[in-house]
Formats: structure tokens, C-alpha cells, sequence
């Protein structure tokens, strides 16, 4: 690199946003992630002896793939060559496969091939990789936010060691914004920023667990606060909600009014109030709660208020969860608000909830018997000596598949935990259940 190359890198990196100049380059200054990367962790110990597999960071925006891929090349003393998957194509992966085999004999150094959104290339593309990836010519490092079981090649994803990145938490975000405010090379230091401890709260929460969101809307803030008399620029509530074009709400995801508002959406949804149940749904939204958390409640509230009255509710709920999941926020609210909306319109019925809740009591204070010998399976010859299985009646042999035989251990015999309500399908499971009762009835006549 000659000296105009860089005094040009150098100008890029001055003028580069906020969330490019405070990337940390060790892992001592990375923020997160402990669970792979903290003293001990397999990560770890494997940047820091220099044998470093084949990886695929698995994570949502903003988690620390990226950055975690440079500092991994850092720390072992690789070059590094970054491509991004929406841009790049099987030339540029070539190009950097013969610089890297060029490399490794003039310098013997590594190169890091760290491809960025590796879900976005096709199968051609990551076939093109997998020879170099087998040999060692590159240690790949990739990076997706979708599942790389679903998005990346088997042989590719069977040489290659996934670690899942969680979302950063709000005290994570929180650090990295403290440490880009007092940051004097990197960061805003040089400023006299007024910031209090409610707007900080407020921007890690409307950060969506994304420091680099955080970090740009920050620094949106801060050079557009006009200095006072004595240049000391503060940062308000208003200022943060118009970097980030998003009204903040009152809301603290960790506190009393979080678990208010979740009461609030459960009950109106309990109440059969669509409207209510929108209002109180778009408030824990639009206020920056986490939606897997929300999407989390529905699928509990479709097994305990609704049940067997809508088995279609579960599904639902499901659906709207990997919705959120696939497509992120926003896209992903109207997943949410569907599914609320059809928690709060279908049948309800707690027997489900009553059953199962009855079955506990009874498992916690009973005596846990064995199972009754002719629902064992007889596996081996001396099972079946033992009787196990003996007497067993086949339901598919009978007429319409029901058979009546004990399935309880003695001390329950007879015992009935669920009694189906009459909304919804659960009248179906009444009547059937009506149906062979009053056939086992006659039968024992």
C-alpha cells in the first residue's frame, strides 16, 4: 500500500459513520456473545491457538458477525477477504481463491474468506468454495441471519463448526453506546453530549437488539442537537424519535408496565375483544418489545384459553412465529397482529388447561406406579415370558377403531381428567367421546 492509498483508507475510515469507527478489532473489546467467545468457550480457545475450522455465524442484524470475522482474522494473523453474497458472484470468489493460494506460498499466510448473507448464494456458488474450503487454500467464515440448515449446502455446512449469535441484550446495546459517547478517536468524545439515563434506555430499546442501529441513530442525534451557549449538545427523548423516524413510547420491557401490558393483550384476547386486543398488541410493537416474546404469549394463549375448542389456533400462532422469525420487524407485525386477532375472535375453552393442570396434581402427590403390563411392549422373549403386552386389545380390530380397556394404573382406575367444553370443535370431541361411553356401556350390560 503506497502513501496515497493510505492517506485515502485513513480519510474513508475519519469519515466513515459511527458504527464503522468504533468496530472493535480484539476480542477484549467485543460486546456480547459471551456464550461463545467468553474465557473458556470453544471459540475461544480456538482463535487463540490459531486452529481455527470453518464457521457459520448464525444471527440476527447487527449481533456481531461481521465483526466477529474481523477480529477473528486479526487475532490469527489472516488477511482477510470480506465479499458479500448480494453483490458477488463465482469470478470474484475465484479472484480471491488464486490470491489466496498466491499467499500461502509468498507469505504462508492464511486468508479468512468471509462471505456475508452466505444464504443469498446459490448452490453453484457455494460449490465453487467447497474444494478450496476441503484443502485449506481458505478458512471460510459465513454469516446469515436464516437457518444455514434450510440455506447452506450439507457438504459445505458439514465442514464447516455453526455458532449461534444471540440478539445483543438492551444492557449490551447500552455499552456499546456509553463507549462510543466517550470515545475520543473513534467515537463522540470530542463533544460535550448531555445524555440522560431514560433516553439511553429508550435507544437500546428502539434498537431492536441491533448495535449498529443504535449507534447510527445516535450519532443522528448528536450531530443534528444545535449546541447551547457553551456548546454542550442535549440529547432528548424527541431527538432520539426523530433519529430513528419512530415515536418512542413509554414502555420498559423489563419493568411493571411490561407485564401490565401483556395482562391487558391476554385478557382482551381471553375477553374476545379483537380491538382492545390490537391496541395493546401495537403498544407492546410500536414500543420496541422483543416480538418473539410477544409471538411467545399467543402460542400460550392458544393452549390454555383455547385448546381443543380451535385446534387451528395453535397452528396459527406457530405460523406467526416463524413468520416473525423469517421476516423480521417490521414485516413481521402484521404476522402477529393476525394471529392475536384470531386468538381473540376463536372459540374458548380451558379444559385442556384444567385437564393437564389435574394430571400434575395427581403426578406430584401419587405414588407414580408402573405401567400396566399389557400396554408394555414385549421386545424380547423374556418380556413377552413376563407378560408383558399380554391381553392387549388392538383398537383396529374393533368397529370405528375405539376400544374399551384399562390404561391407568390400579390405585387411578377409572379416572377422567378432561372434560371437553361445548364451544367450538370440542362439541365434536363431546359428542364422540358420548358416543363410545355409551357403547362401552351397553357392551358391559
Amino acid at each position: 500500500m503506497d502513501l496515497f492509498e493510505q492517506k485515502y483508507q485513513e480519510l474513508l475510515k475519519k469519515e466513515a459513520p459511527l458504527a464503522a469507527r468504533m468496530r472493535p478489532s480484539t476480542l477484549e473489546e467485543f460486546v456480547g456473545q459471551e456464550h461463545i467467545i467468553g474465557p473458556g468457550k470453544v471459540l475461544r480457545r480456538a482463535i487463540e491457538s490459531g486452529q481455527l475450522p470453518s464457521i457459520i455465524f448464525w444471527g440476527p442484524p447487527g449481533s456481531g458477525k461481521t465483526t466477529l470475522a474481523f477480529i477473528i482474522a486479526n487475532s490469527t494473523r489472516s488477511f482477510f477477504s470480506p465479499v458479500s453474497a448480494v453483490s458477488s458472484g463465482v469470478n470474484d470468489l475465484r479472484k480471491i481463491i488464486e490470491e489466496a493460494k498466491e499467499r500461502r506460498k509468498l507469505y504462508q499466510q492464511k486468508t479468512i474468506l468471509f462471505i456475508d448473507e452466505i444464504h443469498r448464494f446459490n448452490k453453484g456458488q457455494q460449490d465453487a468454495i467447497l474444494p478450496y474450503v476441503e484443502d485449506g487454500t481458505v478458512t471460510l467464515i459465513g454469516a446469515t441471519t436464516e437457518n444455514p440448515s434450510f440455506e447452506v449446502n450439507s457438504p459445505l455446512l458439514s465442514r464447516s463448526r455453526v455458532f449461534v449469535l444471540k440478539p445483543l441484550s438492551n444492557a449490551e446495546i447500552r455499552t456499546i453506546v456509553l463507549r462510543a459517547l466517550k470515545d475520543r478517536e473513534h467515537g463522540l468524545g470530542n463533544l460535550d453530549i448531555e445524555i440522560s439515563d431514560e433516553v439511553l434506555e429508550h435507544l437500546s430499546i428502539m434498537s431492536g437488539n441491533d448495535a449498529r442501529i443504535a449507534l447510527n441513530a445516535l450519532e443522528m442525534a448528536v450531530l443534528t442537537a444545535p449546541p447551547d451557549e457553551k456548546g454542550k449538545r442535549k440529547i432528548t427523548l424527541e431527538m432520539i424519535e426523530d433519529a430513528f423516524q419512530h415515536r418512542a413510547l413509554q414502555y420498559d420491557r423489563a419493568g411493571e408496565q411490561h407485564y401490565d401490558i401483556i395482562s391487558a393483550l391476554h385478557k382482551c384476547m381471553r375477553d374476545s375483544d379483537p380491538d382492545a386486543t390490537l391496541y395493546w398488541l401495537g403498544r407492546m410493537i410500536e414500543s420496541g418489545e422483543d416480538p418473539l416474546y410477544i409471538a411467545r404469549r399467543i402460542v400460550r394463549f392458544a393452549t390454555e384459553d383455547i385448546g381443543l375448542a380451535d385446534p387451528q389456533a395453535l397452528v396459527v400462532a406457530m405460523a406467526a412465529q416463524q413468520a416473525v422469525h423469517f421476516i423480521g420487524m417490521p414485516e413481521g407485525n402484521l404476522a402477529l397482529a393476525e394471529a392475536a386477532v384470531y386468538m381473540a375472535t376463536a372459540p374458548k375453552s380451558n379444559s385442556l388447561y384444567i385437564a393437564y393442570s389435574k394430571v400434575q396434581e395427581v403426578i406430584r402427590h401419587g405414588t407414580n406406579e408402573p405401567v400396566p403390563l399389557h400396554l408394555r411392549n414385549a421386545v424380547t422373549n423374556l418380556m413377552k415370558d413376563l407378560g408383558y403386552g399380554k391381553g392387549y386389545k388392538y383398537a383396529h380390530n374393533f368397529p370405528g377403531h375405539y376400544v374399551e380397556q384399562e390404561h391407568f394404573p390400579p390405585s387411578l382406575k377409572g379416572s377422567r381428567f378432561y372434560f371437553p367444553g361445548e364451544s367450538g370443535y370440542e362439541k365434536q370431541i363431546a359428542a364422540r367421546l358420548k358416543e363410545w361411553r355409551q357403547r362401552t356401556s351397553k357392551e358391559s350390560q
